[in-house]
């Protein structure tokens, strides 16, 4: 693959994503860097995503609602989303993180590289919500 040209904006957008642990949408990615790149286009957002996507740099996250989700850490990891608000969380667990180096040493069909583990329910702003309301 050739060098992947310098782009100010991808760089932003990376560096953006790498700052946050909510998993923004394009269109949040794009409203911030607009703030930055008052001339950047949707387009060019969504162009950038995809490649920092392909290339590794960024995980695109499609199984959680209607709008993909965008993560700058790309460490295999879980997620969880709150399915009252859509919420999206990074989760941590010994046993979850175990599962990759289990399957990868199980596994006799292949090599295996990375996991993607996606659990719903109701976080815990939700369910403290719940609890006053009755």
């Amino acid at each position: 693959m050739a060098a992947l040209k310098y782009s100010r904006q991808r760089e932003s957008i990376k560096e953006f994503l790498r700052s946050r642990t909510d998993h923004p949408t394009a269109d949040t990615v794009y409203e911030n860097l607009r703030q930055i790149y008052p001339n950047i286009s949707l387009g060019t957002v969504y162009r950038n995503l995809s490649l920092l996507s392909d290339i590794g740099e960024i995980r695109k996250l499609t199984n959680f609602g209607s709008a993909d989700r965008y993560d700058g850490r790309v460490a295999p990891h879980s997620h969880f989303m709150c399915t009252r608000c859509n919420r999206v969380i990074d989760m941590q667990s010994d046993s979850l993180n175990g599962i990759l180096e289990q399957a990868a040493a199980e596994f006799i069909h292949g090599k295996v590289f990375d996991v993607d583990a996606s659990f719903y329910g109701i976080c815990k702003e939700c369910l403290e919500k719940e609890e006053k309301q009755s």
